[in-house]
């Protein structure tokens, strides 16, 4: 089982962001949360930094670069650049043609609307056993 120890949150809303590392904080984790405003700084970080990545917490909608953009990107970073991370989309969108263009991406393994809450942290680490049970 591979050790959770840094997640990125890409969301240009620094409310959201300062919320989901609450939770992520009272859900028991106590690892690095980088925070990333836009989404091409998230990539350029993944693409020169050796820090490997367990979790992305990735917005739709952003300026400059979108959540789905991103995943386009991200798709064409090496393997190594990538790290095995298992990316999670928060929106607020409620149009379910966005989950299921979010989903068609291999690397997006959940699809939650924002904030994110206890009960879905829950539900993503009972669904992805890499991620180890006790940081709830």
């Amino acid at each position: 089982m591979t050790a959770l120890n840094t997640i990125l949150l890409v969301d240009d809303n620094k409310a959201d962001n300062f919320f989901h590392k609450i939770v992520l904080k009272k859900a028991g984790f106590s690892g690095d949360i980088l925070e990333f405003l836009y989404a091409e700084q998230a990539l350029s970080f993944l693409a020169s930094n050796t820090t490997s990545v367990e979790l992305i917490l990735l917005d739709i909608n952003m300026p400059r670069m979108n959540g789905f953009e991103f995943l386009e990107a991200y798709d064409k970073l090496s393997v190594k650049q990538k790290a095995k991370a298992v990316i999670i989309m928060l929106t607020t969108s409620l149009n379910p043609a966005d989950k299921q263009r979010a989903i068609s991406f291999s690397d997006v393994k959940g699809f939650f609307n924002k904030p994110l809450a206890k009960g879905s942290l829950q539900q993503l680490l009972a669904e992805f056993p890499k991620i180890p049970a006790d940081y709830l």
